[in-house]
């Protein structure tokens, strides 16, 4: 797994993203709040009414030095395909340059194995939600407060912080990293899906004592969209990663955008 992948992995873990929809109610809790956004986000229906979508994801990582100069830039264009909620992602370009013959027959051939660990997986263990990944699980880790309301791209939207309860245990790497996230996100008070969210480290993280390395800061942004038909996908991201990995400093800066959103029965001539 590369590194950009693993830190996703663990970041967005962390995320408390969900969908739904009701009316707005001054009355309602942040506990309320999550609550429906959980009920949706686990609803079979919601996935099954999903319409499947196909988008272009674009994907910047840099490597940077103590000073914050880049050392290595790598740049990728994904073409990503939404169906049932699950997500596909085919790589199309790498900085700048097409895949060659090579890398076109092994990109076909990991896409083969993925979709076959779909079909051998088992019902709600298949493929990459990364368009909605709350669980019930991952909410009754945080303590979540209502800090008021705001406007964001014309709609009205719950200002949600949330800090994770002390004395968590540990089961499985990503906790280490869900243990110490923070940070606020904007709920949409109609559907009940983000809009957008930051989130920050309040501890080191340590993995394996310390011995593969520490991830002592980081800081990272997500903004959401929402699409004519309530369809809702993670839009643009950005972060900043800070570390240590073996002996070696880490400092890593990401950043994401997907764009030319369109349903997947509209590509159908």
């Amino acid at each position: 797994m590369n590194r950009l992948r693993y830190i996703w992995l663990l970041l967005f873990a962390a995320l408390p993203v969900s969908g739904g929809a009701a009316a707005m109610s001054s009355t309602l809790s942040a506990d309320d709040i999550m609550a429906k956004a959980v009920a949706r986000a686990e609803s079979p229906v919601n996935h099954e009414a999903r319409p499947d979508y196909f988008y272009t994801k674009k994907t910047v990582t840099e490597d940077l030095d103590s000073k914050g100069h880049v050392k290595e830039r790598k740049e990728r264009v994904y073409e990503v395909s939404v169906a049932a909620g699950l997500s596909y992602l085919k790589l199309l370009e790498m900085n700048g340059q097409s895949l060659s013959t090579a890398e076109l027959k092994k990109q076909a051939d990991h896409e083969a194995a993925e979709r076959q660990k779909l079909a051998d997986a088992k019902p709600g263990q298949k493929g990459d939600e990364r368009e909605n990944f709350l669980t019930a699980d991952l909410v009754q880790r945080f303590n979540f407060t209502l800090a008021g309301e705001q406007m964001i791209n014309g709609r009205r939207a719950y200002i949600l912080s949330f800090d994770p309860k002390p004395g968590m245990p540990v089961k499985k790497l990503t906790d280490r990293f869900v243990n110490q996230m923070a940070g606020t996100a904007l709920i949409d008070a109609e559907d009940f899906e983000i809009a957008r969210a930051e989130i920050h480290l309040k501890g080191e993280v340590s993995l394996w004592g310390g011995v593969v390395g520490t991830l002592r800061h980081c800081r990272f942004t997500l903004e959401r969209t929402r699409l004519a038909d309530g369809s809702w996908f993670n839009s643009d991201s950005h972060g900043i990663f800070e570390g240590r990995k073996l002996l070696e400093p880490m400092l890593i800066r990401t950043h994401s955008e997907s764009s030319n959103f369109r349903q997947a029965s509209a590509t159908v001539q």
